[in-house]
């Protein structure tokens, strides 16, 4: 089970999902989030963690010029798109690439145009915050989503729903943010433990 937990901003809560077992951490970019962080800030964490956890950068409808300059910057090990970027803009990045995707409207028509080689990250949809609402999304409707695609389910993840949720998807992964936060970019390292006890033996896969 490939384990992301988002949002990071701090080297202590970084360091303490990679000790537990997290495949990945990702720190966002986008100017609107209550979770952005410094450049400095993702870098420095990024070399005090060599090799021992993938780092995503989360954008938003940012220029193709600006996300390549931060994800060679970090350096990033890929970047997760959470706006309404279309598959020539993905397809155009020079980087492995998560693309979250909403379950509404055309969205089986969305996800097939999408490259082949593109995880995707299902979410709620929110067009305003763009992720890290803690609102769930439709289980029923994203198993159809990851019999077709590698997905990593988010979305009100947490504790108390992680394996039930883990159990109805069967996705490739799970990403975490709000259940898991003291305040937007604050982790809660007693809820960061209890996440990945509730996900049991399962977590640490880096297989991607």
């Amino acid at each position: 089970m490939f384990v992301k937990v988002c949002g990071i901003t701090r080297l202590e809560d970084a360091r303490l999902a990679a000790d537990l077992g997290a495949a990945a951490i990702g720190f966002v970019f986008w100017p609107g989030s209550p979770r952005i962080v410094a450049l400095e800030a993702a870098q420095a964490i990024t070399s005090a963690l060599a090799g021992q956890v993938l780092t995503v950068g989360v954008f938003v409808d940012q220029p193709v010029e600006l996300v390549d300059r931060i994800a060679r910057a970090v350096p990033l090990s890929a970047v997760q798109l959470h706006g309404s970027e279309s598959p020539d803009y993905v397809a155009r990045l020079p980087h492995r690439a998560i693309k979250a995707v909403t379950l509404e409207g055309d969205w089986r028509q969305r996800v097939a145009a999408l490259p082949p080689d593109v995880m995707l990250l299902v979410d709620a949809h929110d067009p305003v915050r763009h992720g890290g609402t803690g609102q769930l999304v439709d289980w029923q409707a994203a198993v159809e989503v990851a019999e077709r695609r590698r997905t990593i389910l988010s979305g009100g993840l947490r504790a108390a729903n992680v394996a039930a949720a883990i159990a109805a998807v069967r996705p490739f992964g799970v990403d975490v943010s709000s259940g898991v936060e003291i305040r937007p970019g604050v982790k809660d390292p007693d809820r960061l433990r209890a996440l990945f006890e509730a996900i049991g033996p399962r977590h640490g896969d880096t297989g991607w």
